[in-house]
């Protein structure tokens, strides 16, 4: 499904009443800005009696099916009615977190809209514009939660014109790179020695071509990456040291003015990194279609062959969850995190997933507030509800109670058995793994912006030194450009881009021709586009 399918939505979201999911379809209104306007006008009549509350979202929420998400739901049904008063039945719609935008793109096209959706940065900087999302705004800051918020310039830093249209529960985190100690050890490599991209080359070479798992088979690679760019903001954080410099979507330069990114001289020099290392099977060829549960379980696997040496994936909790799985299939649990090389200069630290309510555009605040009192307002209320999102459901997930907990022990190895008193938080095996323990839900313990109130905090040393170094070594992404011809054409910029990196990269086509090949394509479009984001 590509974004371009959403000028059906987009182009008839103001004239026209579309089927929708009850009464939130947006309704007549003459632009984004007066629906917006009027919205704001208009004083609710009366309380909303919301009974269903419709949400899409992607693997952000862990609490997935296979993971006992039934428990999550009527938990949070349970916990939510015991705050407003009055029972509300949440639908969670989770899609495939790889294809996330594409899901996304075929929901708002099909007009069968959620009460509440989770967006990336750059979703979000395109339809906040368009008046679908609703203006959060003074809900946002009468919230009960603001006097426990400890970072309040996240959602400072979401705010279109002074407008808030979608709610940041955490900071955006970032990627690094991590690589396996035992593999740089056979190959003869000192992590102190990767500064620069000859170094981390060379490094990658090793890996692919003398044997470091100890196999006696060329059979590894030496990265791999869920794709060789991303379409959701920040773009390169999969493979930063092959981008470097560029930043392939459109961008601000140092006076503010946006440029196509995609048409640089640094992202022909990225494109032609990775041809080399193609050619060179130093990434994995699987890169091209492999999605993120793909790449991770292939780093993680047991048999290490077809893995590879350097991963770049999430900091903080993730770097755990390496750890753990490392641990669980008998792979040497050593990681080396690199500092970004001195061509790519710091990692980059995303702009905040928000979490919008869809504007039914009637002129009456009623339902969207009562959207955000149930969801939102709760979401950090520093206990019940706010533990449900963190750590998932009670007794399940974790648990408080006098109890004898086993992680199950795999491939022959004994089970781990822990036992803890009355009171004492601890987590659970997870339900579609009982080999693992749970680590936390939709919210990040480490990285929320108003921290729990009843002392419970599990995050590992692991992950607390992860998002130390990150907060070190990153800086924030470039802002994400947000225009409406961007909203309605951008999938088809994302073709282009795809079809000139494939061939490129993996057919070995000549990049000069194959760029002189994006400009004459999209000339037109960019023109528009950089003239919008421009006025």
């Amino acid at each position: 499904m590509k974004k371009k399918l959403l000028s059906i939505l987009l182009a008839t979201a103001m004239v026209a009443t579309m089927a929708g999911c009850g009464d939130k379809t947006p309704a007549d209104s003459s632009s984004a800005s007066s629906s917006v306007a009027d919205t704001q006008a208009t004083a609710p009549a009366e309380p909303y009696n919301l009974e269903t509350l419709t949400m899409v979202v992607n693997g952000t929420l862990t609490a997935s099916v296979e993971n006992r998400q039934d428990a999550f739901e009527e938990q949070w049904e349970a916990a939510v009615s015991e705050k407003i008063g009055h029972k509300i039945d949440l639908v969670i719609q989770q899609q495939d977190h790889s294809g996330y935008v594409d899901a996304v793109g075929r929901i708002f096209a099909g007009g069968d809209l959620p009460d509440v959706i989770l967006m990336s940065a750059d979703m979000y900087a395109q339809y906040a514009p368009t008046g679908i999302l609703w203006d959060m705004t003074e809900a946002y800051e009468n919230a009960e939660f603001q006097s426990r918020i400890e970072l309040k310039s996240v959602n400072e830093a979401m705010k279109i014109d002074g407008k808030l249209y979608g709610f940041a529960p955490a900071t955006g985190n970032g990627c690094v790179t991590w690589v396996k100690k035992s593999w740089m050890d056979a190959v003869g490599v000192k992590a102190e020695d990767i500064t620069n991209w000859d170094a981390y080359y060379d490094m990658l070479t090793k890996f692919t071509t003398e044997d470091p798992d100890g196999n006696g088979k060329n059979d590894t690679y030496g990265v791999a990456a869920a794709g060789f760019v991303g379409f959701e903001a920040p773009y390169i954080n999969y493979l930063p040291e092959f981008w470097q410099d560029a930043y392939p979507a459109f961008v601000q330069d140092d006076n503010g003015v946006w440029y196509d990114g995609f048409n640089t001289d640094a992202t022909k020099q990225a494109l032609l990194r990775l041809q080399k290392a193609y050619n060179d099977g130093v990434i994995d060829p699987e890169s091209l279609t492999m999605g993120t549960k793909d790449v991770r379980t292939k780093y993680w696997s047991a048999d290490q062959a077809g893995s590879f040496g350097a991963f770049t994936y999430w900091a903080g909790k993730w770097e755990q969850t390496v750890y753990d799985n490392f641990e669980t299939n008998g792979v040497n649990t050593e990681l080396v995190t690199l500092a970004p090389l001195a061509e790519v200069g710091a990692y980059l630290n995303r702009e905040a997933p928000v979490w919008c309510i869809i504007d039914d555009g009637d002129g009456d605040n009623s339902r969207e507030q009562a959207v955000f009192d149930a969801f939102i307002e709760t979401m950090l209320d520093g206990d019940t509800v706010q533990m449900l999102w963190t750590y998932g459901a009670e007794g399940v997930h974790w648990s408080t109670a006098a109890e004898t907990v086993t992680l199950k022990g795999k491939d022959g190895k004994e089970d781990t058995v822990k036992e803890y008193t009355e009171g004492q938080f601890h987590l659970l095996p997870s339900p579609n793994d009982p080999t693992t323990a749970w680590k936390s839900n939709a919210i990040d313990p480490s990285l929320v912006i108003a921290p729990l109130t009843n002392g419970i905090s599990s995050v590992t040393d692991i992950a607390a030194k992860g998002n130390i170094f990150f907060s070190e070594h990153s800086v924030q992404a470039p802002k994400s450009a947000s225009s409406e011809t961007l909203t309605n054409e951008g999938g088809t910029l994302n073709d282009l881009k795809t079809e000139v990196i494939t061939e490129v990269v993996t057919k070995n086509g000549d990049v000069d021709q194959w760029m002189s090949y994006y400009d004459e394509q999209s000339k037109s479009l960019v023109e528009t586009i950089l003239a919008e984001l421009n006025q």
